[in-house]
């Protein structure tokens, strides 16, 4: 039985051999390019079936060798890492870091920056001190009963030194700009 038997055959591109074919194209040149397309179709179907047999095998030796996920991650980071490093754009950027690096306006800011640090460390310290110290004294001049009461312990004299302490510090971090706007705030409001 011939093809013409059963009506005309569609190809996987849909074009019908004895219908409609493309303008300048014989039904031979269809033919052939249709059996020439049946061939690679079968020959990409053939690879992706050798693909995922190598891709198993690998999987298993890798598995063998104790290659996990993890460590391939890393191995790829790594490499990928490297060749960042080694890449034209990352070693034009390092030397303009280290140019700025090297100026006066980054060496002065970062000076500035590291002052304000170790002020701002030493003013944390100081109040955790100051803390400390009014908490342990207001303790051991209150009973139980009296520490509890809020403005008892407003009114206290350990608490109004605790809330000056609390004040230069802020201004010593902050600046004394607004100074007077900010005590007339502070003494109507409560310290916190």
């Amino acid at each position: 039985m011939d093809s013409s038997e059963h009506g005309p055959s569609v190809s996987s591109t849909g074009v019908a051999s004895g219908g409609n074919l493309p303008p300048g194209l014989t039904e031979e040149e269809a033919e052939e390019m249709q059996v020439e397309l049946t061939k690679v179709d079968d020959e990409i179907q053939t690879l992706r079936q050798v693909l995922v047999a190598k891709e198993r095998h690998a999987a298993e030796l890798k598995r063998r060798l104790g290659i996990s996920p993890i460590s391939e991650i890393k191995q790829n980071l790594t490499k990928g890492w490297h060749e960042v490093q080694c890449s034209n754009a990352y070693l034009t950027a390092s030397a303009t870091l280290e140019e700025i690096g090297r100026s006066d306006a980054y060496k002065r800011t970062q000076e500035t920056l590291s002052q304000a640090g170790q002020m701002t460390s030493a003013a944390f310290s100081s109040m955790g001190s100051a803390i400390r110290n009014q908490f342990g004294e207001m303790s051991s001049n209150f009973s139980m009963r009296h520490s509890l009461s809020m403005p008892a312990m407003r009114n206290s004299p350990s608490f109004k030194t605790f809330e000056d302490k609390v004040e230069n510090m802020k201004y010593k971090v902050m600046g004394q700009s607004n100074e007077e706007t900010d005590r007339s705030h502070t003494s109507n409001n409560a310290p916190f």
